[in-house]
């Protein structure tokens, strides 16, 4: 049976869907160029004005943005409306570069409670059910993204935030938690640390996860470990956080996006041209509903493919996507070979006795690059039976060691996959 929390939103027919998405990208796309002088210089970069957005087609006249636009004009440069107007921001971790910030005015945080409401029903959540936020409640706009989405959708909120795992697992026994929120890689720790413990889980039946790579073994690792169903969720900071974008359904036939406030492209990373729907390229977002700081051809780094825009099992109509495969950004060449982390964690999560904690070393000796795959595993997992795994994926052998449960150094909140090192 399928649940709606916007059943008339969320079941729209094709044409009305393309007809409210051509009036709201309108709308803004005039809000973007008229309200904000870094839009506008790049508007009118191509040549571009409002007025020439006639068909959905047109939005491709329109120049794409990144990162860098919000970095260059750090920190509300791109914003569309007064300081006055805003109740909230957001911002990413900025460990590459200058941070990226996200204002909200109360519209905005609305919408975003819109968005993350029909995840937590869609996966499941009903009325009443509790409900533990793991991320952290701060500038990452996981914790409050969530809080926002539970409470639009009328669930019991236990706040936890991020870390001290214990506590966590006291939490969902002594409250009866149906639904945990989390990063991919908490949902690891929770398993290793409730293994340890010897206890179970029981009123849990709902996991929701996002912000890191989610490969289908993982997910399968996850499920079976907690004994859940497990939903992948997406969105990012620039496209107002959490849930924003969508999430899988029931079905678990690829993610489903809110056509009524995003519109999908996927381009070929190199030309920017468009790709066929099912041929994987870089995602690119635009927003319609987005007050404060509208994207606007948004190109993500995230490599994905258009699955399906037909009705789906679950009786939603919104666009499907597959899950992330990684990032143009994240590609490691190794010995002539090009591969991703996805890549890595996919194949270690088809070894049985192979436990969701690994490390990806990339060494550099005299100039040349060479990785080193560390995991841990369970006793009898052999280093011979990983390196046949990944030399099957990855084409050659990487070198690496096996460890024995909980000998690799954790993180708390998203964790570090990738590590680099000279010598």
């Amino acid at each position: 049976m399928s649940f709606f929390h916007n059943k008339a939103a969320e079941t729209m027919s094709p044409d009305e869907l393309h007809g409210l998405q051509l009036a709201r990208l309108k709308t803004s796309v005039k809000a973007a160029y008229e309200g904000s002088a870094a839009h506008r210089e790049r508007f009118d970069g191509v040549g571009a004005k409002p007025e020439d957005i006639v068909t959905l087609e047109d939005l491709r006249k329109l120049p794409c943005m990144s990162k860098e636009d919000f970095r260059v004009h750090y920190p509300l440069g791109m914003c569309v409306v007064e300081k006055s107007e805003i109740r909230e921001m957001h911002q990413s971790s900025g460990t590459t570069g200058m941070p990226v910030v996200m204002p909200y005015t109360q519209g905005d945080l609305a919408q975003w409670a819109e968005c993350m409401a029909r995840c937590y029903v869609m996966a499941g959540g009903r009325k009443g059910d509790v409900v533990q936020i793991t991320p952290s409640f701060g500038l990452f706009n996981g914790g409050f993204g969530m809080y926002h989405g539970a409470r639009a959708a009328e669930l019991f909120i236990v706040p936890a935030g991020a870390g001290n795992t214990p506590r966590q697992l006291k939490l969902m026994r002594d409250f009866g938690t149906r639904i945990l929120t989390g990063v991919v890689s908490y949902g690891t720790r929770i398993m290793e640390v409730l293994e340890d413990e010897g206890g179970t889980l029981d009123s849990l039946e709902i996991g929701i996860f996002g912000a890191e790579s989610f490969t289908d073994s993982m997910k399968e690792k996850i499920s079976s470990g907690l004994g859940i169903e497990v939903y992948d969720i997406y969105g990012m900071t620039e496209t107002g956080g959490v849930g924003t974008l969508g999430q899988d359904c029931p079905d678990h036939s690829g993610i489903h996006v809110w056509d009524d406030h995003y519109i999908t492209e996927i381009l070929d990373p190199e030309t920017g041209e468009p790709v066929a729907d099912g041929e994987e390229g870089e995602l690119v977002i635009t927003s319609l509903t987005r007050e404060a700081l509208p994207v606007i051809r948004f190109r993500t780094g995230d490599l994905t493919r258009v699955l399906s825009r037909d009705l789906c099992g679950c009786g939603r109509t919104h666009t499907r996507i597959d899950t992330i495969t990684g990032r143009v950004d994240d590609m490691l060449i190794v010995k002539g070979v090009n591969f991703f982390p996805s890549q890595v964690e996919q194949a270690l999560m088809e070894i049985p006795g192979v436990r969701p904690q690994y490390q990806i070393v990339m060494e550099e000796v005299d100039g040349v690059m060479d990785v080193r795959i560390n995991v841990e595993a369970d006793e009898g997992v052999t280093g011979y039976t990983v390196e046949k795994k990944l030399k099957e994926v990855l084409g050659f052998s990487p070198k690496g060691d096996v460890f024995k449960p909980g000998e690799l150094e954790r993180q708390e909140g998203k964790a570090q996959r990738v590590f680099y090192k000279k010598k």
